[in-house]
């Protein structure tokens, strides 16, 4: 690659990066044209090419990115002393390259029309309806609970493999898209990442690689998010690009699958959220629904918790730091915490469609 060559692939990396800030006022454009028309087609020719593969084609994919790029800073290193014009047109230029792809790829999704719009649903809520469905919320997942453990006071162990889960989880989203034909999932590729560790490290149940279409599960997280996390990322395999909806379609599908036990996973999911909500809101409210909720629930929650605790360190800090920044950077404004917009819709849809 020419000097010329690298210089107009760094201005056009500028370009692209204005652009698709203009790209944020029209989402009813990328909906149309790109969320609906060219990625599912795109998706899908990815996961054809890679699903039916057992391992993880995107992590080996980035294990040598990671090498190649190693490789490439300790032959080249010197040149920001000798010749960092050259050193960092080399850079910026290679990041141009995969900008335009990650985008084609995937990070339109991330302008497409926020999901409480194609739903039809108000954004806002009051304190008096998150108690309440709140409560119908307790009330079913008391209900699950004790059909599967017998007991309030015990913990709900779900018995499937993680390959069964996998299989599994798609049955929701062909159950939703029925009244939603966007949600419909085909072909699966989902598997469990053999980042695990890492991911674990960093604190992350799981990733979607935009370059391959896999979803990727982290196979060290315990009890019922296994099955959540797996339909989390399914959304993202749709088009789904915030975290946020992706929570939430990852509830209603969880919730809308034919077993019982991605069922429970999905309610008690959801209910964590709502109860973490209130406490934001309103201790005094927060300490009176908190009583009426199950103690094997409860002993869900706390396992959960302890296993990320457990490996709770600086990659954490560092990793969520850099995923914030992400997030800001792709039409996410409030960032990590803008996952607390997935209470909004669980209120909100549910105001019209029965639980």
């Amino acid at each position: 690659m020419n000097r010329r060559t690298k210089i107009i692939l760094t201005l056009l990396l500028v370009a692209q990066m204005i652009g698709l800030r203009a790209l944020s006022y029209f989402p009813e454009l990328v909906e149309n044209y790109y969320s609906l028309g060219i990625f599912p087609v795109v998706s899908k020719i990815s996961r054809y090419l890679f699903g039916w593969i057992p391992f993880s084609v995107g992590d080996v994919f980035y294990s040598a990115l990671v090498i190649l790029v190693v490789r490439w800073l300790y032959f080249n290193i010197k040149r920001v002393k000798t010749k960092p014009v050259g050193f960092f047109l080399d850079i910026t230029a290679t990041l141009s390259i995969a900008y335009f792809v990650f985008n084609v790829m995937w990070g339109f999704n991330y302008y497409r029309v926020p999901l409480h719009q194609t739903l039809k649903v108000e954004r806002e809520y009051t304190t008096e309806e998150l108690v309440a469905f709140t409560e119908q919320l307790i009330v079913k997942a008391s209900a699950l609970h004790n059909t599967l453990a017998g007991s309030d006071s015990v913990k709900v162990v779900v018995p499937y493999t993680q390959n069964e889960i996998f299989n599994i989880s798609t049955n929701g989203y062909e159950t939703l898209s029925k009244k939603f034909p966007s949600f419909s999932y085909h072909p699966k590729s989902i598997k469990a990442s053999t980042w695990s560790l890492g991911l674990t490290y960093m604190g992350y149940s799981g990733y979607y690689n935009p370059f391959t279409a896999e979803a990727q599960v982290n196979d060290r997280i315990v009890g019922h998010r296994f099955a959540v996390v797996t339909c989390h990322e399914e959304a993202h395999q749709l088009g789904y690009a915030a975290e946020n909806e992706a929570n939430f379609l990852a509830y209603l599908s969880a919730s809308h699958n034919d077993d019982i036990y991605f069922q429970y996973s999905g309610t008690i999911f959801a209910l964590r959220y709502c109860v973490n909500e209130l406490a934001r809101r309103d201790m005094n409210i927060y300490d009176e629904v908190i009583e009426t909720v199950p103690f094997g629930i409860l002993e869900s929650y706390r396992e959960v918790r302890e296993f990320w605790k457990s490996y709770a360190g600086p990659a954490e800090w560092v990793s969520k730091v850099f995923f914030d920044t992400f997030l800001k950077a792709n039409n996410q404004d409030k960032g990590i915490k803008s996952y607390s917009y997935m209470v909004a819709l669980l209120v909100n849809y549910h105001k019209t469609n029965a639980m």
